[in-house]
């Protein structure tokens, strides 16, 4: 999987909030297997002073960090997060978040397509949070984003893929556009799910954060990644509706 031209080896991502402890954070991402670890520059740096201590567990992860612009809520926040974050971890890559809804956390798509151009107009590689509307991907193509992190549902909820026509429709035509299902996802069959229908990787936090075992869910969700991956490219058989016999009836005995 190649994003903004960097090789990454896993299509699992996974956030690095609400785990119980560093030691289980670092347990889940060496038994994930993850590629790249998002980070929030806002809600991490300004925990009890915790900042520094936090990115240097983070750099020790040895995965490419994603940093994000999560809870802002207008382009400024977001455009000052991300040249924040390029600053601390000399990277260009952002994830792009301009949250427009409070309850849902839906993302504002004016705010989020105005946001896209002015951050790739000063060299930011944007991965832009969005929704599954196939206009408003269209919208974030044109500013400059060459990767589409449509949500499986809303943020933190573990619903899974809760719009499925959308995201078949979203991949289909867009199908050379790098997409990853971000967000919703609360069990490894929803992230086999996305990878099933051609997704190219899918990024999770609260999923795993907040299990019982994080490091043995973290583990499941790699396994669930890599399953759904070889059934896409296995081509798999159409759904009927009727039912088709698999053991052949030619040369069946018939009895009288």
């Amino acid at each position: 999987m190649r994003l903004y031209g960097t090789e990454i080896t896993s299509r699992l991502m996974l956030g690095t909030a609400q785990y119980p402890s560093p030691a289980v954070l670092a347990d889940a991402f060496q038994r994930s297997g993850a590629g790249i670890a998002t980070v929030s520059v806002r809600r991490e740096a300004g925990a009890e002073r915790a900042g520094a201590a936090f990115w240097s567990l983070v750099r020790e992860l040895g995965v490419t960090l994603l940093p994000n612009t999560a809870g802002c809520h207008s382009v400024k926040e977001a455009v000052t997060t991300a040249q924040m974050a390029r600053e601390l971890f000399d990277t260009a890559w952002i994830k792009l978040e301009v949250i427009g809804h409070a309850d849902t956390l839906q993302p504002d798509p004016f705010g989020l397509v105005e946001a896209a151009r002015i951050l790739t107009g000063e060299g930011f590689r944007v991965f832009p949070y969005t929704t599954e509307d196939v206009v408003l991907a269209d919208r974030l193509l044109d500013a400059g984003c060459e990767v589409l992190m449509p949500w499986g549902a809303p943020i933190g909820t573990g619903l899974g893929l809760t719009n499925i026509y959308g995201l078949r429709t979203l991949r289909a035509q867009f199908s050379d556009v790098p997409m990853v299902v971000d967000a919703g996802l609360g069990l490894p069959s929803h992230a086999a799910m996305a990878m099933e229908m051609g997704f190219d990787a899918v990024l999770l936090n609260t999923a795993v954060a907040k299990a019982g075992d994080p490091a043995a869910m973290a583990e499941g969700f790699a396994h669930a990644v890599q399953a759904g991956r070889l059934a896409w490219q296995a081509d798999p058989m159409e759904p009927r509706d009727m039912a088709a016999p698999s053991t052949p009836v030619i040369g069946r005995a018939f009895l009288e």
